[in-house]
Formats: structure tokens, C-alpha cells, sequence
């Protein structure tokens, strides 16, 4: 199979399989897995953190972050289009008793530092406590803009506010920028990075903090059932995930871009070319065209797609520029069908 649908399809490298053979590995939640405790360290000493926590999910990695930041009745400032708020299960208010108050997200991903501004809450007792602004880079496969950055953290530090970045994909923002991953991150108190997207890791996310929420994190993520035995088997792969797979990148990114100017050509598809930036591509389809009807005819030629108004189509080290070909070749024929 050909899958667009997300770059969370992506399989262990050769590399990584041979490395999760030969794992050394212990029980993580008493401390003695010597794999997860190099994955952590190395991370940390990378990003310039105090620590680092390995856990199973972005999900889980965003989650730890907003109780460890925050308490209940707390609140956490976000975009509407925010991970951590929209497609992440409530899982701050379900589970942290923390209120999101989402913004609306500009067409670059960023939120008005005006809007943020607003949205902070005075200190009374008929509102909840404003303590962290969560931002993500990339979001909807746009990279947020530097200065913007600088700017959203100096308005955090201004008010008394804690900043986390979900940074999911931010290795691609990295490379589409062509700066050190730290050049982003340095602007967040916490910072969360999925391994297994684009980096190609079977599982696994990191988040990273100072020592005093790193220490909460983890003990949130036993409660919330995260603490892993040999987690050491995943965190040998997840290793080569940061120090193999991150310079790849600019593959799908190149592919991408190759991707979208080929389904900008095609009659009833529309793409904003200015919108690619990373490994993503929105593609807007015309009425006259069943998308549903069409991944179905996709799929029995041996590629996916996730239907819709707008498609989302997301490459990544699994697809090949000649992939794409094949693709573009396939959409062409079921469309000259009618």
C-alpha cells in the first residue's frame, strides 16, 4: 500500500529493527532500563533541558505536560486548531480538570499575541487560573514563524505564564527552516517531540522540562498507566529516530512540494502552494467529484487516502517520489472515468 493518510504510518528502519533486537534493557519505572535512561539523557543534553521523560504517545507527552503545569481549576491558553485541544480526546479536562480556553489560529498556525493577551485571566475567584500558553510546530504542516516565537514567549514570561510547545513534527519544522531544532525549542519551558512520525520510531514521544516537572511528569504518567517495563526495546529505535532520521526530512518535504504542483495540474483539485511547507498537502476538491467514491477506487489500487472536502495528504519515508508518480497516474485514470 501507498498511505497518504498520515506520516504516523511510517515503519522501523532496517537500523532501528536490528537495535530493538539487541536492546539492553530494565525495569523503566524503577529506573533501570540503561536504554530509556541513554534515550533521556541524550535528549536532554540535546535540547538543553534539564530532563527528559520517554513516554508512550504524543498524546500521553502533551497530557503529562498540561498537569504538570497546571492544577485543577488551572487553565491553558491554545489555538482552536491545536492538537492538545481538538483531536487529543479532552483528555486535559477529563482527566487534569483543566479548562482550554482555544483561539483562533491565523492562517500561519500563530495565535495574536492580542488575543492571548485577552484571554488571560484576572485573578479572581470567579475565573479559572490562567498558567500555561501551549503552542505547535508545526501545525497543520506550517512552520510558525521565529519571530513570533521570541514574541509569544516574551508576552508568557511578561504575564507569568509557563509556555509549552507541541512539537510533534518540529523536526520539520527544523529542516524546512534549516536551523538546529534548538533554535525552537529554546523559547518553551516544556516541549513535546513525537518519535514516531516522521522519524520513522515505532513508538514513543519525549517530553522535556526542567527537573521539578519532569519529576511530576512522571509520576502523573504512572498514575495515568504509562510506566513502561523494558521500555528500553522501544527506546533503542527511538534513539535513531533523533540522531538518523532527522536531516531525511527534507525528502518528504521536496516530495511534498513535488506532490502538490502535480495536484494543482489536475482539473476539480486546488492546492495553495504558499500552505506547503513541510510534509503536508491540503488538497481542495471541486463538488463534481465523490471523494469518497474515489478512496474507495484509490484503495483497490493499493493506495489511501482519508476522504474529504479538503484531502490530506502527508508523505513521509515510505513514499517515494516514484509513489507519487503512481499516484498522480492512478487519480488521473479514475477521473478520466468519470
Amino acid at each position: 500500500m501507498i498511505d497518504f493518510r498520515s506520516d504516523t504510518v511510517t515503519k522501523p528502519t532496517a537500523a532501528m529493527r536490528s537495535a530493538i533486537s539487541q536492546a539492553e534493557v530494565g525495569d523503566d519505572v524503577y529506573g533501570d532500563d540503561p536504554s530509556v535512561n541513554y534515550l533521556e539523557d541524550m535528549a536532554a543534553e540535546m535540547f538543553g533541558y534539564d530532563n527528559a521523560l520517554f513516554t508512550s504517545s504524543g498524546t500521553q507527552a502533551n497530557l503529562l505536560a498540561l498537569m504538570a503545569h497546571c492544577e485543577r481549576g488551572d487553565e491553558y491558553l491554545c489555538g482552536q486548531q491545536a492538537h492538545n485541544y481538538k483531536f487529543e480526546g479532552g483528555g486535559a479536562a477529563v482527566l487534569g480538570s483543566i479548562q482550554p480556553q482555544p483561539l483562533t489560529n491565523q492562517s500561519d498556525g500563530s495565535i495574536l499575541l492580542s488575543d492571548i493577551e485577552a484571554a488571560i485571566k484576572p485573578d479572581d475567584i470567579h475565573f479559572a487560573r490562567t498558567r500555561l500558553l501551549s503552542l505547535e510546530n508545526t501545525i497543520g504542516g506550517k512552520v510558525v514563524p521565529q519571530t513570533y516565537l521570541a514574541q509569544a514567549q516574551a508576552l508568557a514570561f511578561e504575564r507569568g505564564l509557563k509556555i509549552h510547545l507541541d512539537g510533534a513534527r518540529v523536526a520539520n519544522a527544523a529542516v524546512a527552516q534549516n536551523i538546529p531544532m534548538t533554535e525552537i525549542t529554546q523559547y518553551f519551558d516544556s516541549v513535546s517531540i513525537c518519535l514516531s512520525k516522521g522519524l520513522c520510531a515505532p513508538v514513543g514521544s519525549l517530553l522535556l522540562g526542567d527537573e521539578r516537572l519532569i519529576t511530576k511528569a512522571r509520576r502523573w504518567r504512572k498514575v495515568l498507566g504509562g510506566g513502561m517495563r523494558q521500555a528500553g526495546i522501544l527506546a533503542s529505535a527511538a534513539t535513531l529516530a533523533l540522531t538518523e532520521q532527522v536531516e531525511r526530512l527534507a525528502e518528504d518535504h521536496d516530495n511534498a512540494a513535488f506532490l502538490a504542483n502535480e495536484l494543482a495540474n489536475i482539473d476539480g483539485f486546488s492546492v495553495d502552494m504558499s500552505q506547503v511547507q513541510t510534509n503536508m498537502v491540503f488538497a481542495q476538491v471541486s463538488d463534481d467529484i465523490n471523494v469518497k467514491t474515489l478512496a474507495i477506487d484509490l484503495k483497490a489500487k493499493g493506495i489511501l487516502v482519508s476522504p474529504g472536502k479538503t484531502i490530506r495528504l502527508v508523505t513521509h519515508a515510505d513514499i517515494s517520489r516514484a509513489d507519487i508518480v503512481r499516484f498522480i497516474s492512478e487519480l488521473k485514470g479514475l477521473l478520466s472515468r468519470g
